[in-house]
């Protein structure tokens, strides 16, 4: 992880129940809760990362299927393996530090990310014009929560995924967390399956929106004693 002084931070207002269902707002930066390209889903995972995190990607990749990764931390497994890294910004709580996962991002593995998912999909029309001052070109909320972070079993979470499938909107973004072993080791394997077998192309958030992931591409930058990762 790399460490780095406190950066001023952005309050969002009366807090939220947790994972309240997300309010579209108008601003300079988009708020999405669907894709818009016709048949395809992007599954995304929330709080990483973590120790599942690896299990996630490989199971992915096996499947042929892509993820977006909304991060509370560095990652670069994932990058590696061409999945898209995005924000969930530094911490979790309704203070957003929308500058210190961009630093963090841009120094361990060389990008800047372009899409922000603010906790417990949370917006005000300060937060977005925040976001949009940062270069952010969506933030991104869901239109199915597999409701893994309630603890909801594998068998309800995979109903639930049943269920989205049998509906067939024209298109799906998902609520997962890489957090819950459940997610990792159980449902997701279910999720791709059902998912596919309804005709879905699992994509990132960037490709079902037809965007760029990130507003820059560059090195990592090289390793020192801020590092502890």
């Amino acid at each position: 992880m790399y460490i780095f002084s406190a950066l001023p931070t952005l309050t969002l207002g009366a807090a939220a129940t947790a994972r309240a269902v997300p309010t579209v707002r108008q601003s300079g930066t988009t708020v999405i809760t669907t894709c818009a390209n016709s048949g395809d889903a992007a599954l995304t995972f929330d709080d990483g990362p973590y120790i599942y995190e690896k299990d996630i990607v490989d199971t992915l990749d096996a499947a042929g299927a892509k993820g977006t990764f909304f991060l509370i931390d560095n990652i670069l497994y994932a990058y590696n393996h061409s999945h898209q890294l995005a924000s969930h910004t530094w911490s979790h709580p309704y203070l957003t530090q929308i500058s210190a996962d961009q630093m963090a991002l841009q120094k361990t593995v060389g990008v800047v990310p372009a899409f922000l998912r603010p906790p417990y999909g949370s917006t005000n029309d300060q937060v977005t014009a925040v976001a949009s001052a940062r270069g952010y070109s969506a933030l991104v909320v869901w239109n199915f929560d597999s409701n893994d972070w309630a603890g909801a079993s594998a068998t309800a979470v995979n109903s639930a995924y049943d269920n989205i499938a049998a509906q067939h909107p024209d298109s799906i973004i998902t609520l997962n967390h890489e957090t819950i072993e459940q997610t990792a080791h159980t449902t997701l394997t279910h999720a791709i399956e059902t998912l596919q077998a309804a005709g879905y192309n699992l994509v990132t958030v960037a490709e079902c929106m037809g965007v760029d992931p990130y507003q820059s591409i560059g090195e990592p930058s090289t390793r020192d004693s801020t590092w502890t990762c």
